[in-house]
């Protein structure tokens, strides 16, 4: 196990972080990342999100995976049918008092396929176009950015995957992290694009267990707004130096920026929607940001 003695001096924390296996990440352009694709200006987590995010010239698609009953790795932020955005089959309205009881991993994906997740007018994103469309498998939508790119000669993506799980809801909506990393894993080798592929996730169990079985795939530490704990402490309970540490954009200062940049961290900080504050990111030296919007990257 590779020992970080400049890491463990500029984080003070030599008892704790030594020993720590790290993932270094080539920093060669400003990672301009789409958020569930674009989720400000098409629905969120389907294909053509992912390709309008193609043409708004994103490096990176960031998505939500989720596992259906018949063991499929599904792109969606919730794992169940959030009312916001889905229609039934009978054209009747999700609820919010139902949306819970459409859990994800109890349907077959034939059946989710029948729910419409794109005609409703999003009620947080005006700019959002309204079409018919439902949940793509991540199968379905790699192969439908690849064929996209390599047919109008763009750039072929890199894609930032996590794994929407936690503990308390272990066998009720998702499998235990081991399973569920496995599946996401077999689609992405089957697809043949592990170099360009990171896993994110706010559970650590899923990190971990990628980085013990799977150390070549990169990996990216999710942080919410409200965590207390300090990057150094962050790692040390991670239990390795992932390639991205991703906090929410407010937790990001010139400490935080400089403590990556020793780390041989990428900072991709989330989801930042405002052109002015993009700028001020990335002159502070992050290193990429995840947007709903990625039209505002034009001109960066």
């Amino acid at each position: 196990m590779k020992t970080l003695i400049a890491l463990i001096g500029f984080l003070s924390l030599t008892a704790c972080t030594g020993g720590l296996k790290t993932q270094r990440l080539q920093v060669q352009h400003f990672d301009k990342q789409g958020h569930r694709g674009c989720r400000g200006l098409m629905p969120e987590n389907t294909i053509p999100a992912m390709l309008h995010a193609i043409d708004l010239g994103v490096t990176t698609l960031e998505t939500d995976a989720v596992i259906t009953q018949d063991q499929q790795v599904l792109l969606s932020h919730e794992p169940f049918f959030n009312h916001e955005i889905t229609t039934k089959p009978d054209g009747s309205l999700v609820t919010e008092a139902e949306e819970k009881n459409l859990n994800l991993y109890r349907m077959n994906y034939a059946e989710i396929k029948t729910y419409d997740v794109g005609q409703r007018p999003h009620p947080r994103f005006p700019k959002q176009q309204r079409m018919a469309v439902h949940k793509p498998l991540l199968a379905d939508m790699i192969d439908a950015v690849e064929t996209y790119c390599r047919n109008n000669q763009k750039p072929l993506p890199q894609y930032n995957i996590e794994t929407k799980s936690q503990p308390a809801t272990d066998d009720q909506y998702h499998p235990q992290p081991a399973a569920f990393v496995e599946l996401v894993v077999g689609v992405i080798k089957t697809k043949n694009i592990t170099e360009r592929v990171i896993i994110q996730s706010f559970d650590p169990r899923t990190l971990q267990y990628l980085h013990e079985k799977y150390p070549s795939i990169k990996t990216a530490l999710l942080v919410e707004d409200n965590d207390p704990k300090p990057f150094a402490l962050q790692l040390r309970d991670l239990g390795f130096i992932p390639a991205i540490y991703s906090p929410a954009h407010t937790l990001v200062t010139p400490l935080l920026v400089k403590q990556c940049r020793d780390a041989a961290v990428g900072l991709v900080p989330w989801t930042v929607n405002d052109a002015v504050r993009i700028k001020e990111l990335k002159q502070m030296g992050v290193t990429g940001v995840i947007t709903d919007y990625p039209n505002l990257f034009k001109g960066l």
